[in-house]
């Protein structure tokens, strides 16, 4: 028990040290998270190479935990390219205008979360989501005069129920996989937790909404932004193509990376046929992003935006966080703290409560959705077995607490990813993200009461059941 207790603390010490470092660099310095978790990749590193590690395994453990964000970052790289082409081509304004004329201030909130649940749970991708339909929510809740983190809360909210109840979602079908359950009695599971969730956030939502006054909005300053909009650019329906391409391309099961990419080169298209730019200028907004030059300050902050090198610092940053995940996941650093609450969890309700639990410190530990639902799920899956409890239970706990949860942490690389292209930081949406904040809380609650956990022999049946 000794070596056991001393082993957690050990592995603890990379944790405490990012902690400590990640609030001196963002409190008190004021500067950016980087070279937090460097230093902490360092200090973890030493340890894992003093208790024995070898420091080729450990290199090669970095690598395999940043060649695992390779494909985020090749979507990222493919949105900053997206925005800035949209947004020069009119497309991005175009959906500001429309979001300004058809939502109403009281109701925008929870409108916002709809059209971002019904764009991801049809596409099955939270990213996707919010690159698109998000960028324009969130310069349509600018206008209302909402505040920024509110609306990125709302939209992030509906992204990550959708995704989360899409069967076209890459974590909607990785959880059952790894959990051993079917995917769709794997949905209809997380039914159970994750419907009352979106319903209590839509109600939060309308009454946020319904206590914004019209004054305080500004009928007259939305007004002002259309026709401003207007003189800008040429607004056509024209600019709905490419949105509805990308969204199509996406149902008909294309990967993101091309969807994108294809969308980028139609908002190419657009701003030299629509708004008279050269091509030359449309591939500078693709690569630097553009640049709003109207004189007025409300609208060059709500356009300046996008290109791929508007990426580079938050590629850097998912770079940094998942060195800092390769290691302590290749010393075993990583197990050894999952496995010390895998011990106290003697019942089914406590052994839900432990996966949630473990996967949301994957997401700040390890920080990578997938990683926080492929450790866990690997861990407790026996574990389950051995309680008698069906795997959709665990594969439920996994997103619950591992997809739903990946937003919110900053140096997570979805917290990366929401960042960059909505323009908030996740600290500060973190608030109003309703769903992602009790969903994971109802899940446990759940676990403990041991309503709608199912036993093994039972599977097929969606009954709640009550466990000592």
């Amino acid at each position: 028990m000794n070596r056991v207790r001393a082993r957690l603390t050990v592995s603890l010490i990379p944790v405490f040290v990012l902690v400590i470092s990640l609030y001196g660099s963002i409190q008190i310095l004021d500067i950016p998270p980087h070279l937090s978790l460097v230093f902490a990749t360092v200090v973890a590193a030493v340890i894992a190479v003093y208790r024995g590690m070898d420091w080729a395994r450990l290199e090669a453990g970095i690598v395999r935990g940043i060649s695992v964000a390779l494909p985020s970052v090749l979507i990222l790289m493919a949105i900053g390219m997206l925005i800035g082409t949209w947004t020069a081509s009119g497309v991005v304004p175009y959906l500001i205008t429309l979001g300004l004329e058809l939502l109403s201030p009281a109701y925008f909130l929870p409108a916002a979360c709809v059209i971002s649940i019904v764009v991801s749970l049809s596409t099955g991708s939270s990213w996707s989501t919010a690159g698109t339909v998000g960028v324009a929510l969130i310069g349509v809740g600018q206008g209302l005069g909402f505040s920024l983190p509110m609306v990125a809360g709302a939209v992030i909210s509906g992204a990550y129920f959708g995704d989360k109840m899409s069967p076209l979602s890459e974590t909607t079908n990785l959880a059952p996989a790894v959990a051993g359950a079917k995917l769709f009695d794997h949905i209809r599971h997380m039914a159970w937790t994750s419907g009352p969730s979106i319903v209590i956030s839509l109600i939060i939502y309308t009454v946020l909404g319904l206590k914004v006054e019209v004054g305080v909005v500004g009928s007259d300053g939305m007004s002002d932004l259309s026709g401003t909009l207007s003189d800008l650019f040429v607004l056509s329906p024209w600019l709905l193509l490419p949105p509805f391409c990308v969204l199509a391309l996406i149902l008909l099961r294309v990967s993101a990376l091309p969807s994108l990419l294809a969308g980028a080169f139609l908002g190419v298209v657009m701003g030299v046929w629509l708004q008279g730019a050269s091509f030359a200028e449309m591939l500078i907004a693709a690569q630097e992003g553009f640049v709003s030059a109207s004189g007025v300050a409300e609208i060059d902050e709500l356009l300046t935006r996008g290109g791929l090198e508007s990426m580079f610092w938050t590629i850097s940053l998912i770079v940094c966080s998942m060195a800092f995940g390769g290691v302590m996941e290749t010393s075993g650093m990583l197990r050894a703290i999952a496995e010390s609450l895998l011990r106290v969890a003697e019942t089914g309700g406590q052994l839900v409560a432990a996966t949630v639990a473990t996967c949301i410190g994957m997401n700040l530990i390890a920080p990578d959705q997938y990683l926080s639902i492929i450790v866990p799920g690997r861990m407790y899956k026996e574990a389950y077995k051995q309680k008698g409890l069906a795997a959709k239970n665990l594969s439920r706990a996994l997103e619950d607490g591992g997809t739903i949860t990946s937003p919110l942490v900053p140096w997570n690389s979805c917290g990366v990813f929401m960042m960059s292209v909505l323009a908030v930081n996740p600290l500060a949406y973190l608030p109003f993200a309703f769903f992602n904040l009790i969903n994971p809380v109802l899940s446990i609650f759940f676990g403990l009461k041991g309503w709608t956990i199912v036993e093994a022999d039972s599977d097929e049946k969606e009954g709640e059941r009550s466990y000592d």
